[in-house]
């Protein structure tokens, strides 16, 4: 379905065409939302426009409306599955019930393609595939890919945790769809809070994509993997100098994501750590990456309230009607706990730091 396919289904339910447009934009990438994020994309001052609509989506139970911490505003879950039916996205994950960190990853992401109108964002894998002409098998994650005005492509990566083991292996996973493209920018979004936390993955980013490993290496390394895949335990595991300089040689994060995905995919893993393809797009140019900092910080929204209670009192400040709560669900219940254990966590920290 087309673009303007979406929206004008949407419309067809009732929504203006701004409305629509940023609905489909929700639903594509995040699945949640705040209210300024439609004031930043519609390019009005908050107020009652944006309050309206948003009552209009709960009362509607297109969304529902959860509280955060300390009662700092409202995120908003667009789920209902004939609004994702409408723009043919039926099974989309971002219908589900959503972690505390799945939340601030789709907000940031919402933040992320606000803050770059001229790019265009493709979000499904038919879109990726279509307009890239690029085989569906190098897609092997499901964050934005962009298209800059000089047809540059983007690849985004939402860096809200604080380490990055996730981060090398999204690297290892996302090289050979690097090495097919023409020319590429990965773009590392943060959020404004903790500071430093760019620099940390630019690092990371160069030290990953532009190290080569000589073929005589990889050998090497297939040979210790293999060892250590027949040896799980570490007693057990072979005392010779040369298995003792493989593990110091192979002994980092890299190779340690590395390993871990060598043992589901198997040697295919291993291809692409020998190419200087990428060290070379780097140096002449073709390839980029980039640090951007978001202005927003998203603590107060990792500890959520509760969601067994689901009533909601409108679009923030309680002058809209209320919304009736969805049925219960399982998934609900879990992530409820896990929000209620956060919070319990965090107030026990708290106690103890001002006793120190």
């Amino acid at each position: 379905m087309e673009s303007q396919d979406r929206i004008a289904a949407i419309v067809r339910l009732g929504f203006t065409e701004r409305q629509a447009r940023f609905l489909v934009l929700v639903m594509q990438h995040s699945g949640v939302c705040l209210l300024r994020h439609y004031s930043a994309f519609a390019g009005i001052v908050h107020g009652q426009k944006t309050r309206k609509f948003f009552a209009k989506l709960v009362g509607r139970r297109f969304a529902t409306a959860y509280t955060c911490r300390h009662n700092r505003g409202r995120v908003y879950h667009v789920h209902h599955k004939a609004l994702y039916r409408t723009i043919g996205e039926t099974d989309s994950r971002h219908r589900r019930p959503l972690s505390p960190d799945r939340i601030i990853q789709g907000l940031a992401t919402l933040d992320a393609v606000l803050s770059t109108p001229t790019i265009e964002y493709l979000a499904t894998a038919d879109e990726k595939t279509q307009r890239l002409s690029i085989e569906s098998h190098l897609f092997k994650d499901k964050q934005p890919v962009g298209i800059d005005p000089d047809g540059r492509i983007v690849l985004l990566y939402i860096a809200t945790e604080a380490r990055s083991p996730r981060f090398v292996a999204f690297l290892q996973r996302q090289q050979e769809l690097l090495r097919s493209l023409p020319a590429w920018t990965l773009r590392i979004v943060v959020p404004s809070w903790p500071n430093g936390r760019g620099e940390t993955y630019l690092n990371a980013a160069e030290g990953q994509l532009s190290q080569v490993v000589s073929p005589k290496q990889v050998d090497l390394m297939r040979t210790y993997f293999e060892q250590r895949r027949s040896t799980p335990t570490p007693g057990v595991r072979p005392r010779s100098a040369e298995f003792e300089l493989a593990r110091r040689a192979f002994g980092g994060e890299r190779f340690e994501v590395l390993y871990r995905r060598w043992l589901i995919d198997g040697d295919a893993v291993l291809e692409g750590v020998s190419s200087p393809c990428l060290r070379q797009a780097l140096k002449d140019g073709r390839g980029r990456i980039e640090s951007v900092g978001l202005p927003h910080q998203y603590r107060h929204l990792s500890l959520l309230v509760a969601l067994e209670d689901r009533r909601t009192t409108g679009a923030e400040e309680g002058e809209m009607a209320t919304s009736r709560p969805r049925p219960h669900s399982s998934a609900s219940s879990t992530l409820a706990a896990s929000v209620v254990k956060q919070c319990v966590n965090a107030s026990t920290l708290a106690s103890q730091a001002l006793s120190q």
